[in-house]
């Protein structure tokens, strides 16, 4: 399954020089700005953040910044009030709406997907609830995960109503209730379901209910044909460069994942989830229950609740946050509402290591070590295999993770997405070995076996595609990619 590739910089600057102090940071003097700034400075060095940063300490902002390019062919740099596009985090304001309205009686967190949809199939929806929707554990398929979605379906617009048929008559992946698996489709349906009822288009309803008593001016539904002052472009990185987002119709992200926001209207948004605006406390708190495990901590309605680690210390603190993707950005707000402190990350270059940003800038509030980034491996390894063949790119990674780790690291992210630049150019067993590196590397990762299934399906190699699926799907019994792709092999 395709990732994105993250840009590898050979440019050298001053801000290198941060590296020496290692992994305790702690510098010399500086102030907590200050040190977010030179962590945000050298991610952009090397080429791994290209967006706008806030964060705030007890409710306060103390820094915020834009780094890199909204528009990458006007030179238009980012700013604190650049917008983009949101993805997954437009489910927290989807679940805010669908509590609304339980507190407003019109909506049953018990009630069924038949109550308010008549027309979905009753075999599925007389037994998914609306809390099953809002904690993805009703067991209908993603529908961003079947195959071929994004090639051959994400351009088309579609009606809510219309659109729902692609994924209502599918099998469930369980039982409702029994287990966790994200799915895109879940709030889809809640965002058909709060048209139902209130009988007003959804981003009406998020501007009556949320945007405007909140004075995010700044915050709304993209659509692809609007005149959006500082909006900003998606861009992916492509080897060395970047290219173009790939179009995507925004009427399918919908509830899902449509909306676009600034790091200074999400910083509106985290305050006043503090407060009864929006919802009574009781009613709010629902919103915060890590109802079922998921992504090491617990899944509420539309975030994610765990203990994580501050910097590198052996230290934790309860975090409130969510990520978000989609075609050209991703996205990271991370709250910690014991400090009431706020991280808020907003990328327009594809997949950053944004996790990892948030971590060091915990460490950076809390006074605790902390890491910088380091150059990336993948993107060495894949210059070497362009410009000398598949012997130096080997070469160059097995120099540079035994002898340069202090300054280069490797991700399985960026390792995949070389994997699959090169088969954009044809170099397909040049592409088989990177991904063989990532199996090696990341043996318990069920996305790099089926990578590497797919490099081989291209190959003609059918028996060790079907190996290597088999693998990915033994791991994620959940990736339908993987399931697909099986069947397709085992049916030749």
């Amino acid at each position: 399954m395709k990732q994105n590739l993250v840009h590898f910089s050979q440019r050298v600057s001053l801000i290198a020089v941060f590296i020496v102090v290692g992994a305790l940071h702690i510098a010399l003097g500086q102030t907590k700005p200050e040190r977010i700034d030179g962590l945000m400075k050298l991610y952009s060095e090397y080429g791994q953040f290209n967006g706008t940063v806030l964060v705030a300490e007890q409710g306060k902002v103390i820094y915020k910044q834009g780094f890199g390019l909204a528009n990458m062919e006007w030179d238009i740099p980012n700013q604190p009030d650049t917008k983009f596009r949101l993805g997954s985090i437009t489910k927290q304001f989807t679940s805010m709406m669908i509590l609304q309205l339980v507190q407003q009686g019109k909506l049953k967190l018990d009630g069924k997907i038949t109550e308010y949809l008549p027309d979905y199939p009753h075999k599925t929806g007389d037994k998914i609830t609306i809390h099953h929707l809002l904690t993805h554990t009703s067991g209908i398929p993603g529908y961003t995960e079947f195959p071929n979605f994004f090639r051959d379906m994400s351009r088309n617009p579609s009606s809510p109503e219309a659109f729902v048929k692609l994924f209502a008559d599918s099998a469930l992946l369980f039982e409702p209730g029994a287990k966790f698996s994200y799915s895109n489709s879940g709030y889809f349906l809640l965002g058909v379901i709060i048209e139902k009822i209130t009988g007003k288009p959804y981003e009406q309803v998020l501007q009556e209910n949320i945007l405007g008593p909140l004075n995010m001016n700044s915050t709304g539904y993209d659509h692809h044909s609007a005149i959006l002052k500082k909006r900003a472009s998606g861009y992916e990185k492509d080897g060395g460069s970047y290219i173009n987002a790939a179009y995507l119709d925004m009427s399918l992200p919908y509830s899902a994942g449509a909306l676009y926001s600034t790091v200074e209207d999400l910083y509106l948004w985290d305050q006043a989830l503090y407060t009864d605006r929006l919802l009574p406390k009781k009613t709010r708190d629902l919103l915060f229950a890590p109802y079922i495990p998921a992504f090491g901590g617990g899944y509420g309605y539309g975030w994610g609740i765990a203990k994580v680690p501050i910097g590198q210390s052996s230290d934790s603190v309860m975090v409130i946050e969510h990520g978000g993707g989609i075609n050209g950005f991703n996205t990271l707000i991370s709250r910690i509402p014991s400090e009431q402190d706020l991280v808020v990350l907003l990328n327009n270059t594809g997949a950053a290591r944004l996790a990892a940003i948030s971590r060091a800038i915990r460490g950076i509030l809390y006074d605790k070590p902390y890491d910088l980034p380091k150059r990336s491996i993948a993107d060495a390894v894949l210059a070497a295999i362009m410009e000398h063949g598949i012997a130096s790119g080997l070469e160059q990674y097995n120099d540079l993770k035994q002898n340069h780790a202090d300054t280069y690291a490797l991700h399985e992210g960026e390792m995949n997405a070389a994997g699959y630049r090169l088969l954009q150019v044809n170099k397909v067993k040049e592409a088989i070995e990177v991904f063989k590196l990532n199996v090696d590397a990341f043996p318990k990762s069920s996305n790099v076996y089926d990578s590497l299934g797919e490099a081989y399906m291209v190959d003609g190699d059918k028996e060790l595609a079907i190996k290597n699926y088999q693998k990915s799907v033994e791991l994620d019994p959940n990736n339908l990619n993987g399931i697909k792709a099986l069947k397709r092999l085992e049916a030749k």
